[in-house]
């Protein structure tokens, strides 16, 4: 059962996956880290659904970590503190695999796991006031291999290494410059803007955009684990597709093409 602290909304071919819990600015616990698998897998399993937006309730933040009121209940053992580790992995890892485009749609804070979601998804865009960190140094946690490397592959290892070593703040012009984010736009026209970059990458063609974030993915991964042989597969179905004959007849006809994922 879908805990009300997720919220999933679908608009034509746009789904919106929805941190609810403002009063802790949006802070995540265990139940809602499971809420983001149940949500993804709908979004997956739904044809008409070409890009998500993974966002925060409120204005305040995106996600500011993990909700430490439920720590009591969530990690009073050893088993708990496991089955909650396996709930996050799950989480990022749906996220990071997601077969369609993601977008992080970030306001306010974006906070320890707030960070692993937003790099988790594939593309970040925040406001003018959006404040970003991580941090474990402060609190003598242990990140592990999976998730500094997400965080490095968006970044890099130099500025992984200062956002984690400084576990300070850093503002949405600093987020920019390290290409953590994408876009920066005023508080006013984050939901317009990411609107319309998603209805722009939902008019496109659905194959060939789910074989590039496949591919990219591929290769930000060491070399032996690399399927090229799927990329290649992935190729060859797009040039197969009727997609790519209505894409060709649309330019030749100077209208927008109506692709449809086959």
């Amino acid at each position: 059962m879908l805990t009300d602290k997720m919220i999933a909304e679908k608009n034509g071919t746009v789904g919106t996956m929805i941190f609810n819990n403002p009063k802790r600015f949006n802070a995540v616990s265990l139940e809602m880290w499971q809420g983001v698998v149940e949500i993804l897998e709908d979004f997956a399993s739904d044809d008409d659904i070409r890009v998500v937006v993974v966002t925060g309730a409120g204005v305040k933040a995106f996600v500011s970590g993990a909700d430490i009121s439920k720590f009591e209940d969530e990690r009073s053992s050893q088993a708990a503190i496991e089955n909650y580790a396996i709930a996050v992995d799950r989480a990022y890892d749906g996220l990071q695999n997601f077969p369609k485009p993601t977008i992080a749609m970030i306001n306010g804070y974006c906070i320890g796991g707030g960070l692993g979601i937003a790099v988790s998804c594939d593309l970040r865009i925040c406001t003018d006031n959006a404040r970003f960190a991580v941090p474990a140094a402060k609190l003598g946690l242990g990140y592990g291999y999976s998730h500094i490397r997400k965080l490095t592959n968006v970044v890099g290892p130099s500025f992984a290494k200062e956002i984690f070593f400084t576990a300070r703040q850093f503002n949405a012009q600093e987020a920019c410059e390290m290409k953590l984010v994408n876009r920066v736009v005023p508080a006013s026209l984050l939901r317009a803007f990411v609107d319309d970059y998603a209805q722009t990458i939902a008019a496109n063609a659905p194959l060939t955009v789910a074989q590039v974030k496949y591919t990219i993915g591929e290769i930000v991964k060491d070399p032996a684990d690399r399927d090229l042989a799927k990329c290649a597969a992935m190729v060859k179905a797009c040039f197969d597709s009727e997609d790519f004959i209505e894409g060709r007849q649309a330019f030749m006809e100077k209208r927008p093409p109506a692709f449809k994922a086959r």
